[in-house]
C-alpha cells in the first residue's frame, strides 16, 4: 500500500485509512462474535480516535502511567471498542485474542472500560456524563500539579503542561452532571481540556429529536467554552483534515476549554445499518457485517482481519511515544536542576510518600470539652494543609458549614477572576452548588494523580453524589468526602436536610469506607488514618460529622481499627455491650453509668467505621465484641440496618426508622426516643432475652 500522504497539512496515508477501517472491522466482529454490544459508534468514531492516538496525543504505550502523558477520556463508555481498538493498534498490550473475548468472563475487554483492569484506560466510564466530569477534574488537577512543581514557567513550556482529551456523546450532554461539570470548567477557564462531541443524532429510542433539540454549542459558549463545528466529509465520513485543524485550534486555545461538535453517521459505512438506532446497541448481523467489509475493501469471509503492514504502521506510535517521553525526561532534568526542592517534593509525591514528621502537626483535643466533629475536622485540615502541600479541596458552597477551607487566602480560581484570593494554583476549591459534578471531578482529580483531594457537603446531599461515589469505590480511588450535618442533630432545618437512611445506604457500597467519629479526637485519628491509606489501602472515605457539639474523650488508637472498647465494664465481666457511633456514643456512655450504678457491668464500644473494624482479624473483633456476651445494644440516630449483624438474636437497636422534624436537636432526640434512658431500657430487655436463651 502507498505511504504517500493524502493531505498536505496532515500526514494521512492510505495505511492510516486502512488502520481506521481495520478498527471498524474489529468493532463489528467483536460485537458479532459475542452477540451483544455497541458497534455503531465505535465504527463512526474510529477516524477521530485514531487521529488522537496516532497524531495528536502525547503518550507512550510502553509506559501507560507516564506522568507527562496527555489523558484520554471516553465518556460514552458503551462504545468501549472505540478505545479498545486503539489500545490494540497502538500497542498497549491488548491483542486480537482480547478483542475476540469482548464482554466475556475474565477478559481485558469488558462491556464498559474499567480503570485498573485494562492498561491504557484512564477512567471507568459507563453511567453517562461521568466521563466528561472526570475529564474536568483531570484538567483541574493538571493545573494544581503545575502550581506545585513549576508555577513560574510560561504557558506551554512546563513539563507539567499537558492536554486532557475527551469524547462525549448526546447522552453525556443530556445528563445533568455534564452541565454542572461543564459550567465549572468554563468558570475555571480550563484551557487544557478539549472535548469532541459526537453529534450522531441517534439514541436508544431513535432520533435524538425525541428528547434533545437544544443548540449545544450555544450552551457551551454560554459556559465560557471555545466552540467549533465541523461538518461531514464529502463521502459522509469524517473530514479528517477539518477535524485535525479543529483539534489543533482547540489545543492552541489556552484560556478556555474547547468543544468540537462533529456531525457523524452512526455505523458508517454499513450500507443498511448506518444512521439507525439498532446499530447503537445491537450486533449488525452477519450479512450486514459482510456487506460493510465489502464496502471498505475487506474480505467478507474473514473475521478479525488485520494485515501485518497495517498493524506495523499503527504501532510505530510506540517509538514516537518513547521518543516523546525521552524528550520530556530531558526537559524534566533541566527543571530538576533549577528546582531541587520542588523536585524532591515531586519524587516524594509520585512515590506516594508523606513529608517527614507530618503526624506531629495533628491536633490533640483536651478531654472534657464539647466540640462539634465538623469543627475538629476543620482544625485538622488546616493543620494538615500546612505540612502536606498536595492536599487540597473544598466544598459545594458550604465551606462555612463543612469547615473545609484549608486556606482562606488562596482560592483555586483562574487568572482574571476578580476575587482577591483568586490564584490559578490555589488550595481551596469552590465547587459551587454542584454536588453531582463535585463527586465526579474529585474522581478525575484522583485519577490524574499527584494530589490528594477532599470535598464537602451535607451528608443528606451525598444522594446527589452517589453515582460518583460508587465509581470511586469501583476504581478504589483515594478521595475523601467531608459530609457534615450527619443526623437529626442538625435540628431546625428539618427532615429535608436530616439524613436518616444515608449511613446505612452508604455503608452498602462495596469498597467505600464510612467513618462517623464520636468526638474531636476520633476525628483527628480518622483523618490521620485516611491520609495514611491514600497509597497503602487506596479507597474512597466518607467522614460523617456532627453539626452539634459532642463530648471529647481521651484519644484512643482503637479508632484506626474501626471499633474499640471506649469504657470497659467495672465489677466483673460485661453483662451487656453497648455499641455506638458518632454523636450517639455519648448516649451509650451515659447509659453505662446508669447501668453500672445498678450493678450491671457494662462495656461501651465506639465503632466509628464498620468497614475498618471488619478488616481486623477475628481475634481482635472477638476481643472487642465478646462472643459469649449475648446481651447487646446498638445505638445510632438513623435506620438500624447496619447493626443487626452485631447485636445478634438477643440484641436490641435504638435507632430512627422514620424521617425527622424541624426543632431543636435536643428536643428531637428526646421526642424520638434517642436517649440514654432508652438505651438503658434496651439493655435491660436484651439482658433478660439473653438469659432466656
Amino acid at each position: 500500500m502507498s505511504t504517500k500522504p493524502t493531505t498536505t497539512d496532515l500526514e494521512w496515508t492510505e495505511l492510516d485509512q486502512r488502520a481506521v477501517d481495520t478498527a471498524r472491522v474489529l468493532a463489528m466482529d467483536s460485537v458479532q462474535k459475542v452477540g451483544n454490544g455497541h458497534p455503531g459508534t465505535a465504527m463512526s468514531l474510529a477516524p477521530a480516535a485514531y487521529l488522537l492516538f496516532q497524531k495528536l496525543m502525547r503518550h507512550d504505550p510502553s509506559d501507560a502511567g507516564w506522568v507527562g502523558r496527555d489523558r484520554f477520556v471516553l465518556s460514552p463508555g458503551h462504545t468501549s471498542l472505540t478505545l479498545y481498538t486503539q489500545l490494540f493498534l497502538s500497542g498497549y498490550g491488548l491483542e486480537l485474542g482480547d478483542l475476540k473475548a469482548f464482554r466475556t468472563w475474565d477478559s481485558k475487554t469488558p462491556g464498559h472500560p474499567e480503570h485498573g483492569h485494562t492498561v491504557g484506560v484512564e477512567t471507568t466510564t459507563g453511567p453517562l456524563g461521568q466521563g466528561i466530569a472526570n475529564a474536568v477534574g483531570m484538567a483541574m488537577a493538571a493545573r494544581y500539579e503545575r502550581g506545585l512543581f513549576d508555577p513560574e514557567a510560561p504557558k506551554g513550556e512546563s513539563p507539567f503542561d499537558h492536554t486532557v482529551w475527551a469524547i462525549v456523546s448526546d447522552g453525556d450532554l443530556e445528563e445533568g452532571i455534564s452541565a454542572e461539570a461543564s459550567s465549572l470548567a468554563g468558570h475555571q477557564k480550563l484551557g487544557n481540556l478539549v472535548a469532541l462531541y459526537d453529534d450522531n443524532h441517534i439514541s436508544i429510542e431513535g432520533d435524538t429529536e425525541t428528547a434533545f433539540s437544544e443548540d449545544v454549542l450555544k450552551r457551551y459558549e454560554a459556559y465560557g467554552w471555545h466552540v467549533q463545528r465541523i461538518e461531514q466529509g464529502a463521502n459522509g465520513d469524517f473530514d479528517i483534515k477539518a477535524l485535525y485543524a479543529a483539534f489543533q485550534a482547540a489545543k492552541a486555545e489556552t484560556e478556555r476549554p474547547s468543544i468540537i461538535a462533529a456531525r457523524t453517521i452512526i455505523a458508517w459505512p454499513a450500507p443498511n445499518a448506518q444512521n439507525t438506532e439498532a446499530s447503537h446497541g445491537s450486533a449488525l448481523g452477519e450479512a450486514e457485517v459482510a456487506a460493510t467489509k465489502k464496502v471498505m475493501g475487506f474480505d467478507p469471509e474473514q473475521h478479525f482481519q488485520v494485515e501485518d503492514e497495517v498493524l506495523a504502521h499503527a504501532r510505530q506510535v510506540v517509538d514516537r511515544g518513547r521518543a516523546a517521553r525521552a524528550a520530556w525526561d530531558k526537559q524534566v532534568q533541566v527543571w530538576r536542576e533549577a528546582n531541587p526542592e520542588r523536585a524532591a517534593d515531586f519524587d516524594r509525591i509520585v512515590a506516594g510518600e508523606l513529608p517527614d514528621g507530618w503526624e506531629k502537626a495533628l491536633p490533640v483535643f483536651p478531654a472534657g470539652k464539647d466540640v462539634a466533629t465538623r469543627k475538629a475536622s476543620g482544625e485538622v485540615l488546616k493543620a494538615l494543609g500546612g505540612v502536606i502541600p498536595e492536599l487540597w479541596g473544598g466544598s459545594a458552597d458550604l465551606a462555612g458549614s463543612n469547615n473545609t477551607t484549608i486556606d482562606a487566602t488562596s482560592s483555586f480560581l483562574p487568572e482574571g477572576n476578580p476575587l482577591p484570593e483568586a490564584n490559578p494554583y490555589g488550595r481551596t476549591i469552590h465547587f459551587g452548588i454542584r454536588e453531582h459534578a463535585m463527586g465526579s471531578t474529585m474522581n478525575g482529580i484522583a485519577l490524574h494523580g499527584n494530589t490528594r483531594v477532599y470535598g464537602g457537603t451535607f451528608l443528606v446531599f451525598s444522594d446527589y453524589m452517589r453515582p460518583a461515589v460508587r465509581l470511586a469505590a469501583l476504581m478504589k480511588l483515594p478521595v475523601t468526602y467531608v459530609w457534615t450535618h450527619d443526623s437529626i442533630g442538625l435540628g431546625e432545618d428539618g427532615p429535608t436536610h436530616q439524613p436518616v437512611e444515608h449511613m446505612a445506604a452508604l455503608r452498602a457500597i462495596p469498597g467505600l469506607n464510612m467513618v462517623r467519629p464520636a468526638d474531636a479526637n476520633e476525628t483527628a485519628i480518622a483523618w490521620r488514618e485516611i491520609v495514611k491509606r491514600h497509597t497503602t489501602k487506596p479507597a474512597p472515605h466518607g467522614l460523617a460529622l456532627t453539626r452539634q457539639n459532642v463530648p471529647t474523650y481521651e484519644a484512643n488508637e482503637g479508632t484506626a481499627k474501626g471499633g474499640y472498647v471506649l469504657f470497659d465494664a467495672e465489677g466483673g465481666r460485661p453483662q451487656v455491650i453497648l455499641i455506638a457511633t458518632g454523636s450517639e456514643v455519648q448516649l451509650a456512655v451515659e447509659a453505662r453509668e446508669a447501668l453500672q450504678a445498678e450493678g450491671v457491668p457494662t462495656r461501651v464500644v465506639s465503632m466509628p467505621s464498620v468497614e475498618w473494624f471488619e478488616e481486623q482479624d477475628q481475634a481482635y473483633r472477638d476481643g472487642v465484641l465478646l462472643p459469649d456476651v449475648k446481651a447487646r445494644v446498638a445505638v445510632e440516630a438513623g435506620i438500624g440496618l447496619t447493626w443487626y449483624r452485631y447485636v445478634g438474636e438477643a440484641g436490641r437497636i435504638v435507632s430512627l426508622e422514620h424521617f425527622g422534624a424541624s426543632a431543636d436537636y435536643k428536643v428531637l432526640y428526646r421526642e424520638f426516643g434517642l436517649t440514654s434512658d432508652a438505651v438503658v431500657e434496651a439493655a435491660r430487655e436484651s439482658i433478660a432475652d439473653a438469659a432466656r436463651r
